[in-house]
């Protein structure tokens, strides 16, 4: 999308403006947004999508405005960011702060990505089907023993029979094991 002010430069900013039911969208680059700054955020003339995105970044903004909140700052042992710099440009320094950050960073990820902290990745509609079966397999394997780590050994033969059938399924699809 772009600027819908400048017409030059990609949008970097979405506006969406409710009146009497009635919807407007803005879409602006940082550019124009700046410029605007003073009539779209009145109360917050110095706007920037840096502070707009380390306000989502800091999970504590209140006790570390505070000095005596302050807990030892964290920095990386690497490049010598800061966390307050991370939060600040919302950028590591290098992939020695993911380390050194860790402890602070769990928050916000979550924060971030409705709650999921772990990375699934796509797996593409023409592949899917035998990458699907080869997890599900790998996934029963794992429940399989368990079930035997722990004796329920009656469990684990129904376990053992569906690893059977969907193996079987994939040498048909031509999938391979």
């Amino acid at each position: 999308m772009i600027c819908q002010e400048c017409h030059e430069r990609p949008a970097a900013l979405h506006f969406t403006k409710t009146v009497n039911g009635e919807m407007t969208e803005v879409y602006l680059c940082e550019h124009c947004a700046h410029e605007k700054g003073e009539h779209l955020f009145s109360s917050h003339p110095a706007f920037s999508l840096n502070n707009l995105l380390g306000g989502l970044f800091n999970p504590e903004p209140h006790f570390s405005a505070n000095p005596s909140f302050r807990e030892k700052e964290l920095h990386c042992e690497k490049c010598h960011m800061t966390f307050q710099q991370f939060l600040q440009s919302s950028k590591f320094g290098c992939s020695y702060c993911y380390k050194s950050f860790d402890s602070k960073l769990l928050s916000i990820l979550k924060r971030l990505h409705g709650g999921n902290t772990v990375h699934q990745g796509k797996i593409p509609a023409r592949m899917g089907g035998a990458l699907h079966l080869q997890k599900e397999v790998h996934q029963l394997r794992e429940k399989l023993q368990d079930m035997i780590s722990n004796e329920q050994f009656e469990e684990a033969a129904g376990i053992r029979d569906q690893i059977r059938a969907l193996e079987k399924k994939m040498l048909g699809e031509g999938g391979g094991l």
